[in-house]
């Protein structure tokens, strides 16, 4: 072997060292990775930007992108304020059912993200009881279809650099049925082994935010629960004004009427959903401010706000700026926004006016500690667009009336001009460690070609084995990507185990895609480490879990997994063409 085939052993080795090392930033081991081939001359120039170029690492990016659109709507919570039922048995399975299917079609993350909430804050049963049952139906749902998880998209770019096809919309399809019916009925049997813990919600925590509820408003003569106001990421309705009335604690089954003013607490950054109900108007927002430029200041103990009310100042004439928001630590604020009495140290967010800084009372007032940038939400004709337009891309894609990367380029176009989301947004958000994981990844399979290590590596095999034996090195994979998975990430287990299973399935000179299908569908199976895939990090937190929690639920499921898997792979995806 030459020494740059040692050199790239050397670094392909240290990768995964270093991931297991650092498993919070896969992506600066990446960029180690990266630097290292440039700077020993590994890769030429063409495959370095082929490789950062390649068109399933694009549609991933653009899939990424298009789906911030749907974050912002009200789907996701919509479908939310289905779930959750009195009887347990009902509330799972319509849980595992929705969470599977949109997982899907939709980025994993962001489903788990909005279920979080509703489950946490539900009044029926506890959250410990259902949030890892939502992480793994999140899993498994992703394994349906190959845009359903990252690590489908990351195995195709690679699929595609190796052999200049795209696995199919449906490819995944079969397996991922197997799964979601097979691991699904383990989960429900062995769910009744998580624990009871309750989840405390405190309220006096965050911002205190005053909304109104105006005439010909959608949400007058429902209840509570029936408007999805208990489903809110963040914020929690904690009071009902009503007729200089006080209604709290608010019951699921309060019904709301005109001029209610719905107090909410929680956090500022989250406000924006509340743009999204019909006729639920904020202070701000009437005044025609909430689209400015949000500033949080602390009133001073020498302000002349100090023991009097936001309405008895005139504080929007005296300041050019409407009080959005007002918290204050170690106290419970009650009432109506306009009428809490300021004290020295409260938080105030201001949505400010063009004449805000040159006011001149605005430091002998306040201190002024930084902007607020809300989490932007999307209604009406935007909402229609986003959701439908990412439904409709999918579908052509799906059915080959279109190609997926197109699509997701007009999809995404569409979204910027009609302002469902900014340029600045997509530049911020814009997924950098996923883009430079995978065009890594590509790039070390082009250094372990260049080298000969692929060659060398296929011929050691092809000599100490027959085809008779590629079941079991189909099942070596599978194990060593899995446990790659659960000690890292699972798109870096993708990235690495990638070249691996090519260099075998060349050994063996059996057809690629069985084990490659097996590295996509290991690489998703992580199920006893909540650190292994980021749905099982968001609800090992939030459910207060611990780490025999997964042992005891995920190794039963994950022995299932590993048993679909094995058995189904090689049916549908046959060693020989």
């Amino acid at each position: 072997m030459s020494l740059n085939g040692y050199l790239t052993i050397g670094i392909f080795l240290a990768t995964i060292a270093g991931l297991v090392r650092f498993q919070s930033r896969p992506s600066l081991v990446f960029g180690a990775t990266l630097l290292a081939l440039v700077a020993l001359n590994l890769v030429s120039r063409e495959q370095l930007l082929s490789s950062m170029s390649n068109p399933g690492l694009v549609t991933l990016v653009l899939l990424i992108l298009c789906s911030f659109a749907l974050e912002k709507t009200r789907l996701l919570r919509v479908i939310a304020s289905k779930v959750i039922v009195s009887n347990y048995d009902s509330t799972w399975l319509r849980l595992f059912g929705v969470t599977a299917f949109s997982s899907a079609l939709l980025n994993n993350t962001a489903v788990v993200a909005t279920l979080l909430s509703p489950i946490r804050n539900n009044p029926h049963h506890f959250a410990s009881k259902l949030l890892l049952p939502l992480s793994y139906a999140a899993i498994l749902g992703g394994t349906l279809t190959l845009i359903g998880t990252s690590t489908n998209l990351i195995v195709n770019s690679l699929y595609i650099d190796a052999s200049g096809q795209s696995l199919s919309f449906f490819s995944f399809t079969a397996v991922g049925v197997l799964l979601v019916l097979g691991c699904g009925l383990v989960l429900k049997m062995v769910s009744r082994w998580l624990p009871d813990i309750e989840h405390k919600q405190s309220c006096s925590k965050g911002y205190f935010i005053d909304a109104k509820i105006v005439p010909d408003s959608e949400l007058i003569d429902r209840s509570v629960e029936n408007n999805g106001l208990r489903h809110l990421e963040s914020l929690f309705l904690v009071e009902v004004v009503r007729n200089k009335s006080l209604i709290s604690p608010v019951t699921p089954a309060e019904v709301l009427q005109v001029d209610d003013r719905l107090i909410f607490s929680g956090d500022i950054t989250k406000m924006m959903q509340l743009s999204q109900f019909s006729g639920l108007e904020m202070f701000a927002e009437k005044n025609g401010l909430l689209d400015s430029n949000l500033t949080e200041v602390v009133v001073k103990q020498e302000s002349m706000l100090l023991a009097k009310t936001l309405k008895e100042v005139g504080f929007r004439a005296l300041f050019d700026a409407a009080v959005v928001a007002i918290r204050r630590d170690g106290e419970e604020i009650s009432g109506k926004l306009g009428e809490v009495v300021i004290k020295a140290g409260d938080f105030l967010v201001l949505a400010v006016g063009d004449d805000f800084k040159s006011r001149r009372n605005i430091s002998k007032n306040f201190i002024v500690i930084s902007g607020v940038e809300p989490e932007m939400r999307i209604n009406g004709l935007k909402a229609w667009l986003s959701i439908g337009g990412f439904v409709l891309t999918i579908a052509l894609a799906a059915t080959g009336v279109i190609d997926m990367l197109q699509g997701l380029m007009l999809l995404l176009g569409g979204l910027i001009f009609s302002q469902c989301i900014s340029v600045n947004e997509v530049v911020r958000r814009f997924p950098l460690d996923i883009w430079l994981i995978v065009s890594t990844a590509i790039l070390l399979s082009h250094a372990l070609v260049n080298a000969g290590v692929v060659d060398i590596f296929s011929l050691w095999i092809s000599q100490v084995a027959d085809k008779e034996h590629a079941i079991w090195a189909l099942i070596l994979v599978y194990l060593m990507t899995w446990l790659v998975t659960e000690l890292v990430t699972n798109n870096a287990a993708a990235a690495l185990m990638f070249p691996i299973s090519y260099s075998i399935a060349l050994g063996f000179s059996v057809d690629i895609l069985p084990f490659i299908m097996t590295v996509a569908f290991a690489a998703s199976g992580s199920f006893i480490s909540p650190y292994g895939y980021q749905t099982n990090l968001m609800v090992y937190n939030a459910g207060q879990y611990k780490l025999m929690d997964f042992v005891k639920v995920g190794l039963p499921v994950s022995l299932v997994y590993a048993v679909i898997v094995l058995t189904a792979v090689p049916i549908f995806f046959p060693f020989q063409h």
